[in-house]
């Protein structure tokens, strides 16, 4: 099962990571003033990663492929890692879909 890891950043903002079963990264939020708004991001990724019109998938300016995942009001709310092909973005974007809704979180800051 995937998991959401809160961490602090070295400038003081909260972040988090959502991991899949495996420990790997699968997206990475913004910095985050508070840990409150840091855990709204978490819950706007559980509601919105149902739905496949939320990601945006894109290719970087050296070709690799990345995707956004969006709220409803359009913010990024979390960005994947670069992947080799568009099947891996995809695989990417299934994941975060299977494991955001239902993942724990890991407050690491503490």
């Amino acid at each position: 099962m995937g998991k959401f890891v809160i961490k602090t950043r070295t400038n003081g903002e909260f972040q988090f990571n959502l991991k899949a079963g495996n420990g790997e990264v699968i997206l990475t939020s913004e910095g985050y003033t508070t840990k409150a708004a840091c855990e709204n991001g978490i819950e706007s990724v559980k509601k919105n990663s149902v739905e496949d019109k939320r990601f945006d998938r894109l290719e970087s300016k050296n070709g690799k492929q990345y995707f956004n995942l969006k709220a409803t009001n359009g913010q990024i709310i979390g960005t994947s890692e670069m992947y080799e092909s568009k099947a891996g973005r995809d695989n990417g974007i299934e994941s975060v879909k299977k494991n955001a809704p239902i993942a724990t979180t890991d407050d690491q800051t503490a």
